[in-house]
């Protein structure tokens, strides 16, 4: 029998280690190793004796001494006689960024560090420490071989050093350092801000370390399968929810293929179920309740593990008789801010876009305010190039948290709808029979059309495909009607040369990418909302909900549209309503970001009124749309 259990680390919550009287007001994670050694019980002297009174060197250097003393007692240790944890380590990873700088568009790279000489040849244990030259090359070698492929066909991969650094020498068991790129070169750093490149690469050091692992001990190894695709909710005939979903291949791993999958489901906000394994791409939730948003994730598996969760899909049935909206998520970006680079300067400019990160960001110090390149590093507080500000530093940043299906769901359902949700892959196949919902609630929130550094060839996250605008045109002239939001919604129409096609689907042509940093909207009329209602999105820093940077300004194209919302600061155009064949309402800033929920159901109930009644244009028409 094998048992196996996840390992939890407690002592969240805000330092308490004292120095000179003062504590670092600082979360916990975000303090030196040495202080949560200290905080967790360790031995005073594995943590804050090894250096007098040198907290910096303490910590890097506690590091491989808490490793030792984790496997203390067991086969590993060096007495296994000695008393402790007897937890049996097969590896220790140090996971480092470097420093160096070019002057050209060439990454500095990849370099790994071990350590064979230092005290023994070999381990406690009688393994020779070439071991941890073989995890070093290994890893090393997935890493530079997945960038490449993915990224950057010309990614250094720089040497393998067999060198005393405290983390590569101080474990008793197989270790590497890892310095994976320069946080000082533009070009590295780039790379650093992109989710997808953090992801990848995180995956590319647990492929080396099962690769390393199973070579080892002579396993046979499976990778765990990469997230689930083309995912969808419906209401079937006998009321129940159908669910269903593709299974996504790994061109870089031939094992990581699924075997199941796990339908996790929540109901209203309570919070997730442990989910459900299911061998089939499909799953149905039999008797739901009415007036309920049930909310689902999938994940894939198979014998390597568990892949990461799927966006978040949410549906609900309503006892009110009233139509079903179809919520299409069109918001799959993750990316890294905008930035230039020229002869003198560079950096990132964040009033553009601050990036997307995956779910949450908790490594942003603060806005970069030395972009001179020829600006010296003098010490830790004059860093020099790059240097930033650090009015982040303790903050958790929210970005893409894949479960805006959810917030639109929530105001659907208080308007008195029933509504299925579907991702915007899947939608762009034909596959799902839009023609049977009233409206499409597309979400579009931040994306847009975005390029990898070193690739301005291969565009990501681009809002209106061509498969997009075919299955869209298809919906709206049979006599659909569409609700769009985003901040990027006219912008990506214009980058891509769609000016003609959005005027003729949409109704709505780009005026500004950056129309309001205020996040103020008012009302101009009676046309969907009371005049002088007011909204506000959400445009600097909150706990929950994204940043809106840069909204755009779209106007309407011909007189069936109209202007109902204005930016306050600047009167520019913020949303668009048209009446014709269909009926449509276009905002210019995500839907999800206005900041009071109430609020939000409120605007909710008025869109759907003006959307779904009859296209008389007549005053009368247009005065019973007044919101609630």
């Amino acid at each position: 029998k094998t048992v196996t259990a996840d390992a939890v680390r407690f002592g969240g919550g805000m330092g308490n280690i004292s120095r000179n009287g003062l504590t670092s007001q600082r979360p916990r994670y975000q303090e030196a190793a040495r202080y949560y050694l200290q905080y967790a019980g360790f031995p005073d002297t594995l943590v804050w004796k090894l250096n007098k009174d040198d907290d910096y060197k303490d910590d890097y250097q506690s590091r491989g001494e808490w490793v030792d003393y984790l496997i203390r007692g067991s086969e590993f240790a060096a007495d296994p006689e000695e008393p402790g944890p007897a937890i049996p380590l097969d590896l220790s990873f140090a996971f480092h960024t470097d420093a160096g700088i070019t002057n050209s568009d060439t990454v500095i790279g990849t370099l790994g560090i071990y350590s064979t000489k230092i005290d023994s040849t070999h381990f406690p244990s009688g393994l020779s420490k070439l071991a941890s030259r073989d995890l070093t090359d290994i890893i090393q070698t997935q890493i530079v071989e997945d960038i490449r492929a993915k990224y950057d066909p010309a990614w250094v991969r720089r040497g393998l050093w067999d060198r005393g650094y405290s983390e590569a020498y101080r474990p008793n068991i197989p270790s590497m350092l890892l310095e994976l790129y320069s946080h000082q070169n533009f070009i590295d750093a780039r790379f650093g801000k992109e989710p997808g490149f953090q992801f990848d690469v995180s995956r590319s050091i647990y492929k080396g370390m099962v690769k390393f692992l199973t070579s080892l001990y002579d396993l046979n190894y499976i990778i765990q399968p990469l997230p689930i695709s083309h995912f969808q909710t419906k209401i079937i005939e006998t009321g129940d929810f159908l669910l269903s979903w593709r299974a996504q291949s790994d061109p870089l791993e031939p094992t990581a293929n699924a075997d199941a999958f796990i339908v996790f489901m929540k109901k209203n906000d309570v919070g997730y179920d442990n989910g459900t394994l299911v061998y089939s791409r499909e799953y149905i939730l039999n008797n739901p309740e009415p007036e309920i948003i049930y909310s689902f994730r999938v994940s894939a598996v198979n014998g390597g593990g568990e892949s990461f969760p799927s966006e978040e899909l949410s549906v609900c049935k309503s006892n009110s008789g009233k139509e079903t909206i179809l919520i299409v998520n069109a918001f799959d970006r993750t990316g890294g801010p905008s930035w230039f680079n020229d002869e003198n300067y560079a950096g990132y400019i964040d009033n553009i876009d601050q990036g997307v990160p995956y779910m949450y960001d908790f490594h942003t110090t603060g806005e970069q305010y030395d972009y001179s390149k020829d600006s010296p590093w003098l010490d830790d507080d004059s860093p020099g190039f790059g240097a930033s500000s650090a009015e982040t530093e303790t903050l958790i940043i929210p970005g893409n948290t894949f479960n805006f299906s959810l917030l639109h769901g929530v105001s659907i359902r208080d308007a008195g709808y029933s509504f299925v949700s579907v991702s915007d892959e899947i939608f762009e196949t034909g596959s799902v029979e839009s023609g049977n919902y009233a409206v499409i609630d597309l979400i579009a929130g931040e994306e847009k059309t975005t390029f990898l550094p070193k690739n301005d060839t291969t565009e990501y996250f681009r809002i209106f495909t061509p498969e997009m605008i075919r299955e869209l045109s298809i919906y709206l002239d049979s006599g659909g009607n569409l609700l769009l939001s985003g901040a990027h919604i006219a912008t990506d129409i214009r980058m891509n040369g769609l000016d003609s096609i959005a005027a003729a689907v949409m109704k709505y042509k780009w005026r500004t990418s950056s129309a309001s940093h205020s996040g103020f909207v008012t009302a101009t009329g009676e046309a969907v909302l009371n005049q002088e209602e007011s909204i506000q999105f959400n445009t600097s820093y909150h706990p929950d909900i994204y940043i809106v940077e840069a909204a755009d300004a779209l106007e309407p194209v011909d007189s069936l549209g109209t202007t109902f919302l204005r930016y306050t600061e600047n009167n520019m155009s913020a949303g668009v309503a048209y009446k014709g064949k269909y009926n449509l309402i276009a905002l210019g800033f995500p839907f999800e970001t206005i900041l009071n929920p109430d609020k939000r159901s409120q605007i909710m109930q008025a869109f759907l009124y003006f959307l779904l009644e009859d296209n008389d244009t007549s005053g009368t028409s247009m005065q019973r749309t007044r919101s609630p």
